[in-house]
């Protein structure tokens, strides 16, 4: 999906259409007999639209620039050419030979993951290299050679600062998901990377928009690029994803929120903030829904558990920031609710892309309360998106009908007392929300909730004297 200033081609940057016809299969381009077993052993039979036109050009050795929606396979159509064009070769301690920056940390273990089986077929060594983990670990791992490097820009500037890690040798480097490393501030620092790589060498750029700052790095970093967009300019809204923008009364946001992460299967939500989605995250376990939180307040491994935890089914429930949740993948996901909504087009166009990935199907579902309609479907204007608009009210069959929305158990996960609910079934779960929502339902008041939440740990410290007893 592009973004409504994009341009769709680098400003100032020579670009030229790939020249290569679509290989209609990985066996017929020139792909090494080991990467072509491990991706049959894998399942892996028919490539993506994005893989068929890039990887000719990619194992050439040209520049790409490649637009995409997330989700499309980008992750094979640079990572095979840069096994391929890699293998043979061995690195010496602390010198790498493939780079591949990403935004955050967890796409950066997904990138590492996801190339391990077919770099091992290779017999290539790489190492993934993130904050919020051990730094000494990493540092060994380079220091005993790895020929590709899996990094995001903040912890290998942190280790190329201390001697870590030299870049001179690096001769194919790719930029993934390009215009997420520009929103989260991180262009000075990958402009500062891509300085120190072999100036000869091959970089590939991958984006789901094309907006100024990205067409900055394309115009001085890339040489000659192929350009390959599988995506139409004009949005990235598939024909396999479905968007509603539900209309709810204020006082009844709390059981709406509630059902739909009850239902049978799994939801990503977003909320704007840290606070925010640890306050959802307790209220859901307390009613008996499974769920984890995903913030960059938590550790890395705890991050990475929960998001494990997701993917394996033990939550069916995330909640989290969209900042924590970009480049996340997750197969079979088919529900992304923003609870806040989004303000801005391309974190719509981000927040929506976790799902109806790699040709499946997926609902996005944006929760506004009456007053921010206009200003939410404009948004989403924007972002090339036309939304199905519904009035809704918990309980009602219209809710359950777009998703899955059904009532919790009621019964707590995490050993305490059930979260009291209130006399008025339709008050709001305070601590959500853009803020922006004026309606007032019972027990909207400062003192009201003060009173509630003391009862509430008064009943839950009366439980635990109780079982103690």
């Amino acid at each position: 999906m592009e973004h409504p200033d994009d341009s769709g081609i680098a400003h100032g940057a020579p670009a030229r259409p790939g020249t290569a016809p679509p290989a209609v299969s990985f066996g017929s381009m020139g792909l090494p007999p080991e990467v072509l077993r491990t991706l049959s052993g894998l399942g892996v039979r028919d490539p993506f639209p994005i893989q068929a036109a890039t990887l000719p050009d990619a194992l050439e050795g040209r520049d790409v620039l490649g637009r995409g929606r997330t989700g499309s396979g980008k992750t094979l159509a640079f990572g095979l050419p840069l096994l391929t064009r890699t293998a043979g070769r061995r690195a010496e301690p602390k010198q790498p030979l493939a780079l591949v920056l990403v935004p955050t940390r967890e796409l950066a273990q997904q990138v590492g993951q996801a190339l391990a089986p077919y770099a091992e077929a290779l017999r290539l060594r790489t190492a993934t290299v993130v904050g919020g983990t051990p730094i000494g670990r990493q540092i060994a791992a380079l220091r005993e050679g790895a020929e590709v490097v899996v990094a995001t820009p903040g912890r290998l500037h942190d280790l190329i600062e201390r001697n870590a890690c030299r870049l001179g040798r690096v001769r194919i480097t790719v930029l993934d998901e390009a215009d997420q490393m520009s929103d989260l501030g991180f262009l000075p620092q990958v402009a500062g990377i891509l300085d120190q790589v072999h100036p000869d060498g091959q970089r590939m750029l991958f984006s789901a928009t094309l907006d100024r700052d990205v067409d900055q790095l394309v115009s001085r970093y890339l040489h000659d690029p192929v350009v390959h967009a599988v995506d139409p300019p004009a949005g990235g809204t598939v024909t396999t994803m479905e968007h509603h923008l539900l209309v709810v009364h204020g006082p009844d946001r709390y059981a709406v929120i509630t059902e739909i992460a009850a239902r049978d299967g799994r939801v990503l939500m977003f909320l704007d903030t840290k606070h925010a989605v640890d306050l959802l995250t307790r209220h859901l376990r307390a009613g008996g829904v499974h769920a984890g939180a995903l913030h960059s307040g938590k550790s890395q491994p705890q991050r990475t558990r929960t998001l494990a935890q997701f993917k394996n089914g033990r939550i069916t429930v995330l909640v989290a920031t969209g900042v924590a949740a970009r480049g996340l993948h997750v197969d079979d996901l088919d529900l992304v609710v923003n609870v806040d909504p989004p303000t801005d087009p391309k974190d719509y166009v981000h927040r929506a892309g976790r799902t109806a990935r790699a040709g499946g199907s997926g609902t996005v579902v944006t929760l506004v309360p009456a007053g921010l309609r206009r200003e939410t479907s404009r948004v989403l204007a924007e972002a090339g998106v036309e939304a199905t608009v519904t009035k809704v009210r918990s309980g009602e069959a219209e809710l359950s009908r777009i998703t899955g929305a059904r009532a919790p158990s009621g019964i707590p996960l995490d050993g305490g007392p059930a979260v009291p609910r209130p006399k008025n079934t339709n008050a709001p779960f305070r601590g959500l929300g853009t803020g922006k929502d004026t309606s007032r339902g019972a027990g909207g008041k400062s003192s009201r909730k003060a009173g509630e939440a003391r009862k509430l740990a008064e009943a839950r410290k009366a439980a635990l004297v109780r079982r103690s007893g």
